[in-house]
């Protein structure tokens, strides 16, 4: 399957900004998707994932209660809504897609990346 970030952006800190994938090839649903981003400097960093029917959904710590993740099989994308932007958001975001059905957070264990998309957060 082959993934398309895009919604990346300049925002101060307040803002929102939703984050879109659309992903090709392949059955979407059979799928779990997911968010990582990656800080100058830094490791990638697990955000967010939704299971296949879109009925459960993880999300790191440090955005629980701000950021949204959501999917539309029909349409094969996946969102990720992001509220009350703050300046330690600002990284390059990937979408990711996982075909195993553990739950995981390790990077090591998604095995399509798209391109990845920029956000910025201004203080």
């Amino acid at each position: 399957v082959q993934l398309q970030a895009s919604g990346g952006g300049l925002v101060q800190t307040g803002d929102s900004l939703r984050l879109s994938c659309a992903a090709f090839g392949g059955t979407f649903s059979s799928y779990a998707m997911g968010w990582f981003r990656q800080a100058p400097g830094k490791e990638r960093e697990f955000v967010a994932r939704i299971t296949r029917s879109g009925g459960r959904t993880y999300y790191a710590d440090s955005v629980k209660g701000r950021f949204t993740i959501s999917r539309d099989n029909a349409k094969n994308t996946v969102s990720l809504q992001m509220n009350s932007l703050k300046p330690e958001d600002s990284a390059v975001y990937y979408c990711v897609a996982d075909a195993h059905y553990i739950p995981t957070t390790g990077a090591q264990d998604y095995e399509y990346w798209g391109q990845g998309t920029q956000v910025t957060v201004s203080s």
